[in-house]
């Protein structure tokens, strides 16, 4: 199913889709919030608000991240899925995660939060329809699928946890 079309997603998301080698997404997306939820808990304790470089995210702020942005793309799924030809708008990550303070929460928090986001997410694939996951709409001022967002969802916390594999750990 990941026969994406040049029209599903900007050229920008292209190295997050090609890191999933998952083709179902509702199957990538179970497996990989389990894999992560383990990859998460083996980050060592003075690892998590570690910055590899001044003014560098932490592993905190990472999953606060990851939290936020899968949060917008469920969004957009949906509006999208729904049929809603509104443009949605972009959104400035550094901003959300300045103020976000992830810093300040709990390490287990963190990853609760993530896996209730993560169980939301999957919910909703699991009632979208083939033709639900084709329809196109626009995001950041380009055209994207529904089952490109999927894709990009799956991708951008394989892109991170490439990240804190390379930097942190």
């Amino acid at each position: 199913m990941k026969n994406l079309q040049p029209n599903e997603f900007a050229p920008y998301y292209e190295n997050y889709i090609k890191l999933v080698p998952e083709q179902d997404i509702i199957k990538g997306l179970t497996i990989q919030k389990e894999e992560m939820l383990h990859f998460f808990k083996s980050v060592p304790v003075f690892k998590h608000e570690f910055r590899y470089a001044e003014g560098k995210w932490t592993v905190k702020d990472i999953i606060l991240h990851l939290i936020d942005a899968e949060r917008i793309f469920a969004y957009r799924a949906l509006r999208i899925a729904r049929n809603d030809k509104t443009a949605l708008p972009g959104f400035e990550e550094n901003d959300y995660v300045i103020t976000a303070n992830a810093n300040n929460r709990e390490y287990e928090s963190l990853l609760a939060e993530y896996e209730s986001v993560r169980n939301a997410t999957i919910s909703l694939f699991e009632t979208l329809s083939g033709e639900d996951l084709l329809r196109l709409g626009t995001a950041s001022n380009c055209s994207v699928s529904v089952r490109a967002i999927g894709y990009i969802t799956l991708g951008h916390e394989l892109h991170h946890k490439n990240v804190i594999l390379e930097r942190y750990l």
